[in-house]
């Protein structure tokens, strides 16, 4: 078992490093009882589950230490008070870098027939938006290096969003062409910035996880 990775930590909540591979909380079946929020308790027995990252991504994930800051830390979620960036690679090559930041606005419904994939649905999708900047090309593997900036907080939207934008990321077993999706052994998606309010004190917190790959 891999050890929990600590970013950060105090009497309030926890700050840490999710690896690709691994769940944020249990899911069904006696097979699925090892994911991050277990393992963080054994450390931290008082840590609270806030927010998940789907399973194949990594990166800067937020338990609270008490129902007070739980509670302070779900509605900073809700209000989209809290700012995340992910950094990703995607098949194909967009625009050069350092490119204004550019906007993908379509709404995402859920794929009854072939859960839990999601489409996007114009009549039944709920709405959902996505920013995105290019950090650099690379010609010879024909991909792009981008930053991400979910302003919703949709189930797999950076992944849906990005293949509706023609451009998968590498890795994606549920959204890649065959190509693309083994085009990497991990998902290229991963959690690198999360900047937010203290939930207890008046201080403002920011942390940097550079993506590994």
């Amino acid at each position: 078992m891999t050890e929990v990775q600590v970013v950060y930590v105090d009497d309030a909540l926890l700050v840490l490093n999710k690896p690709a591979g691994l769940l944020s909380v249990p899911g069904k079946g006696v097979d699925k009882q090892d994911c991050l929020s277990n393992r963080a308790q054994r450390l931290y027995p008082d840590a609270l589950v806030v927010h998940r990252l789907d399973m194949a991504t990594s990166g800067l994930l937020i338990m609270a230490r008490s129902s007070v800051a739980q509670r302070c830390l779900n509605d900073a979620f809700a209000t989209r008070s809290i700012h995340k960036r992910y950094e990703s690679i995607v098949d194909g090559l967009l625009c050069s870098p350092n490119t204004d930041w550019q906007l993908i606005n379509l709404p995402i419904f859920l794929d009854w027939p072939n859960r839990p994939k999601r489409i996007i649905n114009a009549q039944h999708g709920k709405p959902s938006t996505t920013r995105w900047r290019v950090l650099s090309t690379d010609q010879t593997r024909n991909t792009t290096r981008l930053l991400l900036e979910p302003i919703t907080g949709r189930s797999h939207q950076l992944r849906v969003h990005l293949q509706a934008l023609g451009h998968a990321i590498l890795g994606d077993q549920l959204y890649a062409p065959p190509p693309v999706a083994l085009a990497s052994e991990r998902l290229l998606l991963h959690a690198c910035e999360l900047k937010l309010n203290h939930p207890i004190r008046s201080e403002i917190l920011h942390f940097v996880c550079p993506a590994p790959f």
